[in-house]
């Protein structure tokens, strides 16, 4: 009996941020997947090792949960300003889907040193020692990211003793602008409203901030949905019943911010929006037993990505996280003890980080001019993925 063999496809393994995935030039795709479809969708789940009925990855790059079921392409921007675009695809566990409704806020932290080291940036954009400023067109969300990259010798420079909670070693600092997260032609507030309720049938009334900044969020006060807002991932990823719910809950949030038409489209929607829960600060012990004191933190959030509560925060998560805390009235800036705010800092299961944002009001109408935060990113490994030549 015969078989296919396999090919190789030049890739690099990232981590940014707290997520890790699998970086491509989009020159390097085998030419089906070149372009979106099924062909490239194919091979991206056949390269991170899904659908996996077993939930494990073990045959692809695939790290078994939200924050390293990843995948980038890049290539050299069509967009005038623009250095690279950057898609980003959210590869599903256990279900042939690849999610391209959003971006990843953490893996942005590596685009532009991947763009460096892969020679997308023109080499006059580079310095000898300094920072290179990487300007990013995000093709998911049709958003501008500037990246601020350190170099060090003429090459992206890593290692560093900037600390990120959620990561185990210190890296080199990164700066993330994300510029005009909202466009002044876009609803920031899809409902027109701070707050809603959002009534979910047999579950509850809850009270809800619906906002689109970074990535389509719902917010939750933590007490009205039976927590304090200081847990851990075990106390609600063993939990099928509060999963469900949760589950639920995003659907007829998706459904009121007009995201989906009806509520069975959530299930194919499954990266955006987000669920998160916010309560005012508490002190707590992270997941790396860390003590984080109510004094270190304005609030407490918590965030679900892909059915699962996140380790720590997701990067796009905290855009809209630091835009709603500089906005009066939202439930965020409330849990934040209300007021006018450019920053907060917020705890997380894996400690604690800080976003700024330049929110403004504009003739009732709020939007925000860049919302900015540090990551670090690193290369992990380099070379070639081998998939099966007939997987797409």
């Amino acid at each position: 009996m015969s078989h296919v063999p396999q090919i190789k496809i030049p890739a690099t393994y990232m981590r940014g941020g707290t997520s890790k995935g699998v970086f491509f030039n989009l020159s390097d795709l085998p030419t089906l997947c070149q372009v979106p479809g099924e062909a490239r969708d194919n091979m991206l789940l056949r390269v991170i090792g899904s659908p996996d009925p077993y939930g494990k990855q073990t045959d692809g790059m695939g790290g078994a949960t939200s924050s390293t079921s990843k995948t980038v392409i890049l290539a050299k921007s069509q967009q005038a300003d623009h250095d690279v675009d950057y898609l980003f695809g959210q590869v599903a566990i256990d279900k042939a889907f690849v999610d391209w409704s959003g971006n990843c806020g953490n893996l942005t932290a590596a685009v532009g040193s991947f763009a460096i080291s892969s020679g997308l940036i023109n080499a006059d954009r580079i310095p000898e020692n300094g920072i290179c400023e990487v300007r990013i067109w995000q093709k998911n969300i049709s958003k501008t990211i500037i990246a601020h990259v350190p170099i060090t010798q003429g090459e992206v420079q890593e290692t560093g003793d900037f600390e990120l909670d959620g990561v185990t070693f210190p890296a080199a600092e990164v700066q993330v602008d994300f510029v005009a997260p909202v466009d002044p032609s876009e609803a920031m507030f899809p409902t027109g409203n701070l707050v809603d309720d959002l009534v979910v049938p047999d579950i509850g009334t809850f009270k809800a901030t619906m906002i689109t900044a970074g990535i389509p969020t719902i917010f939750l006060n933590a007490d009205e949905i039976g927590y304090t807002g200081t847990e851990l991932q075990e106390a609600i990823n063993g939990d099928e019943k509060a999963l469900l719910r949760f589950e639920t809950i995003r659907a007829y949030g998706a459904l009121k911010m007009g995201l989906i038409k009806g509520i069975s489209e959530a299930a194919s929607r499954q990266h955006t929006p987000k669920v998160a829960f916010v309560a005012p600060p508490k002190a707590y012990t992270s997941s790396s037993g860390k003590n984080i004191t109510a004094s270190d933190i304005d609030l407490q959030v918590r965030a679900l990505s892909m059915g699962k509560l996140h380790h720590a925060m997701m990067g796009t998560a905290a855009v809209a996280i630091g835009t709603a805390a500089a906005i009066p009235g939202t439930l965020v800036n409330i849990a934040a003890g209300s007021g006018e705010r450019s920053a907060v800092t917020f705890g997380h299961p894996s400690g604690t980080l800080k976003v700024g944002a330049l929110a403004t009001s504009i003739d009732g109408n709020w939007t925000v001019k860049k919302v900015s935060m540090s990551r670090s990113a690193r290369v992990l490994m380099e070379g070639w993925v081998r998939i099966p030549a007939d997987c797409f």
